[in-house]
């Protein structure tokens, strides 16, 4: 059974008019939207080079700036239309999405993650 159809037919009580209506069942739904290893991936390069514009618009120059969302938005993007297969989480919830990407990466960096990709139901063969 696919992750959609499990979604679907199990009633989340954390919703409310087919919204997640917190923060904490929010980030469970977005670590099983990011279930391929490869997206993950992707999203950490992206995340990894919003960084680095960031320092550069301080250190170098402000249109760096420029810079974040482009390498973020591009990588996070193309690894859900091409591995992923799925919609962006960023249409729908655009703020609790951008906080979740920082929150998966600075997971994963600090080698943190794999609980919560356990608690949010992510099988262990995509981890």
């Amino acid at each position: 059974m696919a992750i959609e159809e499990t979604r679907e037919e199990t009633a989340d009580p954390a919703e409310e008019n087919g919204r997640i209506a917190s923060f904490a069942a929010f980030f469970p739904f977005y670590l099983r939207e990011h279930s391929e290893p490869t997206c993950r991936r992707l999203h950490y390069i992206g995340t990894g080079l919003t960084l680095i514009a960031y320092a550069a618009a301080v250190l170098v120059n402000p249109w760096w700036l420029l810079a974040a969302p482009l390498a973020g938005y591009g990588f996070a993007w193309f690894a859900h239309f091409k591995y992923e297969r799925n919609k962006p989480a960023t249409f729908k919830y655009p703020l609790w999405s951008l906080m979740s990407d920082y929150r998966m990466f600075f997971l994963w960096v600090t080698g943190k993650l794999e609980p919560y990709l356990d608690a949010a139901g992510v099988p262990a063969d995509k981890r």
